[in-house]
């Protein structure tokens, strides 16, 4: 099956066929720079990172961008709120971001392009459009005529009659038609400003986008992706302007994430309800908030509840115990040279293969793969492998499971912790959310060791019970009590 995306300029799924062949291009756009990112705007992220790693798995050298907004009205208005140079707050927030990034162990991009560094072919841009009849300048201010686009809308599937009936839009009598939208626009005094044909100013929001990947991608791109607030007017202003200096297409294949809901409620400031990327990752884990995207479709309406957030705290701690079932193995079973992967796991790691290649085939469809995943832990722990020390297969068949999942893992941004912190950090979110005494646990789990040493089973039951009603499971074992946190 070859890779099959949904292009929402169509409106269907579509066989991806590249402009060149084996070369990919995508364009993300990336955020504001004015304020740390709620966990809606970490989607796009972590989806397209996905979408990047599988192209690249598929054979494509990808080229990806994503770029900093570091100019707009709502970082001019913070910095003087705060007294200071509007690029004071959006190097900030670019580093905040990029530490936000970074925690999250997403691959860097090819390019992160700021749109103060392309001012000069903004500046070219606009000029083309005028040259090409597409805009028009009025008192130093450049804005889009639309009504010299015959496609304009095509993206949304808007009309004019419909924008004209059911949208309100900025009374501006300079206007042509009062949806055409500003290119370039005078700057205000105290305002960041650069020099143009039309005076001194700076650009408008989308104009920066199609001039970025004019200037790195070139005319016409495979992919661009964003959420589905960006389509309209963002995105069909993107296609209007591209295609207005360029006469050519502007993109082949338009890829839209929804977006999420927090606790049944569209994440609002206005409603109080957002919560930050980086707040969502100090409370619980960066790998939780990766996995919860990733656990549905990019395309589906998402909800975050501390239900779902605690079924993947234990989707994620089945990982990780398997994950330390291998290391266990691989550190301290001996290697055989003529050992093989365990004949019926061996097979099924091979329909596991053509089961995530068709659920990423078809428009990247994760939740699938995560179901994937989990069959195959779970056969693999029916092998019970820890109780095979002798037999010769038992490395061979853990290392190359090890090594399966690590690569799907590379793929998601997941499972790459080392299993042991990653499990005791888990415990650490759920004695804290729980309001459990850690001391208290280990006062119990220790009374537990020495009672069963001692063989008082009446004293062993009493820390059992003590710990079961605290909400602690455990195994006793031959290296002492293993525990962990009911989720």
């Amino acid at each position: 099956m070859s890779l099959k995306l949904y292009n929402t300029l169509s409106n269907k799924k579509e066989e991806f066929k590249p402009l060149e062949s084996g070369k990919v291009k995508l364009y993300l756009c990336g955020p504001t720079v004015y304020d740390l990112l709620h966990i809606g705007n970490f989607r796009g992220a972590i989806t397209f990172n996905l979408v990047r790693n599988w192209l690249e798995l598929s054979g494509y050298d990808v080229t990806f961008v994503y770029n900093y907004t570091d100019v707009d009205d709502k970082i001019i208005k913070k910095a003087n709120d705060e007294g200071v140079e509007p690029i004071v707050i959006s190097e900030k927030y670019i580093a905040e971001f990029e530490k936000d990034f970074n925690r999250l162990g997403l691959k860097k991009h090819t390019h992160n392009p700021k749109v103060t560094e392309y001012m000069d072919e903004i500046i070219d841009y606009v000029a083309t459009l005028i040259k090409n009849d597409k805009a028009y300048e009025i008192d130093g201010e450049v804005f889009y005529s639309i009504d010299n686009y015959a496609d304009y809308g095509k993206l949304s599937n808007k009309n004019l009659d419909e924008l004209n009936a059911g949208q309100r839009v900025e009374v501006d009598s300079r206007k042509r038609n009062p949806y055409d939208f500003v290119l370039w626009k005078p700057s205000k005094e105290g305002e960041p400003h650069w020099t143009s044909p039309w005076g001194e100013g700076r650009p408008g929001w989308h104009i920066e986008c199609s001039a970025m990947i004019k200037a790195i991608l070139g005319e016409t791109i495979d992919i661009h992706g964003g959420g589905i607030d960006l389509i309209f007017p963002h995105h069909e202003n993107e296609i209007a302007q591209g295609e207005g200096c360029n006469c050519t297409k502007y993109c082949n294949y338009w890829m839209h994430n929804e977006f999420i809901n927090l606790k049944d409620e569209k994440m609002s400031k206005s409603l109080g309800n957002v919560i930050t990327g980086r707040a969502f990752m100090d409370q619980y884990h960066p790998e939780i908030l990766k996995y919860l995207m990733l656990s549905a479709h990019y395309r589906s309406n998402f909800n975050v509840t501390d239900e779902k957030i605690h079924q993947t705290i234990s989707g994620l701690r089945r990982v990780y115990e398997t994950l330390n079932v291998i290391n266990t193995v691989v550190e301290t079973f001996e290697k055989n040279e003529s050992g093989k992967v365990e004949k019926k796991f061996s097979e099924l790691l091979k329909q596991s293969d053509a089961k995530i290649k068709k659920s990423l085939d078809d428009d990247f469809g994760t939740g699938e793969v995560i179901a994937t995943l989990f069959e195959t832990v779970r056969a693999f722990n029916a092998l019970n492998i820890l109780k095979k020390k002798k037999d010769i297969n038992s490395w061979t068949t853990a290392n190359t499971f090890k090594e399966w999942i690590l690569k799907y893992g590379e793929m998601m941004a997941l499972f790459q912790e080392e299993p042991n912190d990653f499990l005791s950090s888990i415990d650490e979110i759920m004695l804290k959310e729980k309001g459990i005494d850690r001391d208290k646990v280990l006062e119990l789990v220790k009374m537990r060791e020495q009672s069963r040493i001692d063989k008082d089973w009446t004293k062993a039951d009493e820390a059992r019970d003590a710990l079961h009603a605290m909400g602690i499971d455990f195994q006793d074992t031959d290296d002492g009590v293993k525990w962990n946190v009911k989720v």
